[in-house]
């Protein structure tokens, strides 16, 4: 299927890796030239040579913690006008409730909720002059069924679950289309993180620890970045213009209800 994004101008956040790197693939797969983002300048760069070397797309590597104003004003002041944003930031770190300060909670906001709201800001009056756009937030299956050791991530993607709810009704109208990626897990280093860290705390090793996990997914496996990819891909495409304010689940199953 021809997506129709062909020439189109995509800014990718947290790219150099896991889900971003997959987004940012699958988008250059489809023609769509790239500005992507990350912190860490070598990964970032080989990124940026490997999608032009095989899709001949133009890619511009912004190396900037974006969840900082600092950060995103060197972003944006590269990346100019865009047709499609895919927000993306790494979650918070794992603890119990009874452990984080205001202080965890603010960065968490910073980080999942205040940072994407900053870039729609930024970037969707521009898709609304022009007739067109696409944003695909990456957040998390927890916001369905939340991770009692992930709630600082609870918290703040949920938020910003609330706040795409009412925007996409909103920008619709102007052809604007706004929805959110819901992951589970997926062979990624934040995988790597978790399954280390269940390890830990439970006197295992980090084999028996995927093991498990894995073993409540439905299929049996983690999900791949490339297949996650393809879906942000399908949601940036002509065809989703009728998918609004949606949280599509891409978790293999695991989350088990019936609506």
């Amino acid at each position: 299927m021809d997506l129709g994004i062909k020439g189109k101008r995509a800014l990718v956040c947290a790219a150099s890796k896991g889900l971003g790197r997959g987004s940012a693939e699958a988008l250059a797969a489809e023609g769509v030239d790239l500005i992507i983002n990350a912190r860490g300048a070598e990964a970032l760069q080989q990124t940026a040579a490997d999608l032009t070397d095989r899709y001949g797309v133009s890619v511009q590597a912004v190396a900037a913690d974006i969840t900082t104003e600092a950060g995103r004003a060197k972003v944006l002041d590269v990346a100019g006008p865009i047709d499609i944003l895919v927000n993306n930031a790494g979650g918070p770190p794992p603890g119990h409730w009874t452990e984080w300060t205001r202080e965890d909670f603010i960065k968490a906001l910073d980080a999942n909720l205040l940072t994407a709201v900053a870039l729609i800001q930024a970037t969707v009056p521009g898709m609304i002059e022009r007739k067109w756009g696409r944003v695909v937030n990456i957040t998390s299956a927890a916001v369905r069924s939340p991770i009692p050791i992930l709630g600082l991530s609870n918290t703040a993607r949920t938020g910003l679950t609330g706040f795409v709810a009412g925007l996409s009704r909103d920008v619709a109208k102007h052809g604007v289309v706004v929805n959110n990626l819901l992951p589970g897990l997926h062979a990624t280093d934040r995988a790597d993180s978790l399954d280390g860290s269940a390890a830990q705390a439970e006197g295992i090793s980090i084999e028996q620890a995927r093991a498990r996990r894995q073993s409540g997914i439905p299929t049996g496996t983690y999900g791949s970045a490339a297949d996650f990819g393809a879906a942000c891909a399908f949601l940036c495409s002509q065809q989703a213009k009728f998918i609004i304010g949606q949280n599509l689940l891409v978790d293999g199953g695991t989350l088990n209800v019936t609506m």
